[in-house]
């Protein structure tokens, strides 16, 4: 077995896989067949009470120049997680990682990740009522630090390639000029680095457009904030 990475946990290096994966709970992503395999993600509870999810696969992997005889897809999202974390971009805090050869599936792999605790999905905190409560300067604070997460990313050339609005995470936490915003990015399972920072921008914030319901007015802030932030602009935005 190879594990890639594995977090301080109260359970023995060399157990730490079967002991995930024997975890069981609420499927938050039923488990879908692509890619060759199967891939799902569960809520589970980790050893000190700790909210987590747990990606679970079997057979489920990629191919690339580098691995043309495929490699589990949660292997590349540990790199896209590391990788981006490293540049300062909000992203879920890994656990473990691990993957194994298995007989009947070629690989069983798992990803585990805490929970962004007090964060919610961008449009679900505005349909909550965040943006009425908190009010348009926290707001226009949550787009910065939105641009500014992506910008990091991007000038580091790693690129999402599945940036939904669906997930962009917010948490917004005091009141009024002292309010704290945080904005978080899940699901780099397809996350790679390009050869430059302008292809993996240009990419990623064309395909925000067109997966997001920002006003026109909302997305002209956005656009300013990230491209002073990455440095130039981003042609057709």
């Amino acid at each position: 077995m190879a594990v890639q990475f594995a977090a301080e946990t109260g359970v023995a290096p060399q157990d730490r896989f079967d002991y995930y994966w024997n975890q069981r709970g609420e499927w938050v992503e039923e488990p879908n067949v692509r890619r060759g395999g199967e891939s799902g993600v569960q809520r589970v509870v980790g050893r000190d009470g700790q909210l987590l999810y747990a990606k679970r696969q079997t057979g489920h992997i990629y191919r690339s120049w580098l691995h043309p005889f495929g490699r589990p897809t949660v292997l590349r999202e540990l790199d896209a997680l590391t990788g981006v974390a490293r540049l300062g971009v909000r992203v879920p805090e890994i656990v473990f990682c691990g993957a194994q050869p298995d007989p009947q599936h070629k690989w069983r792999a798992l990803l585990v990740t805490k929970s962004l605790d007090g964060f919610q999905e961008l449009e679900q905190w505005e349909a909550a009522g965040g943006r009425e409560q908190y009010g348009e300067a926290v707001y226009e604070r949550v787009l910065k630090d939105l641009a500014e997460n992506l910008a990091r990313m991007h000038k580091g050339r790693w690129q999402h390639s599945c940036i939904y609005i669906k997930h962009v995470f917010v948490r917004v936490t005091g009141e009024g000029d002292s309010a704290k915003v945080e904005v978080a990015l899940i699901d780099l399972e397809k996350c790679r680095q390009r050869l430059t920072a302008y292809r993996a921008a240009s990419h990623d914030m064309k395909q925000l457009r067109r997966h997001s319901s920002f006003s026109p007015t909302d997305w002209k802030k956005l656009v300013y904030f990230y491209e002073t932030a990455f440095g130039s602009a981003i042609k057709g935005l």
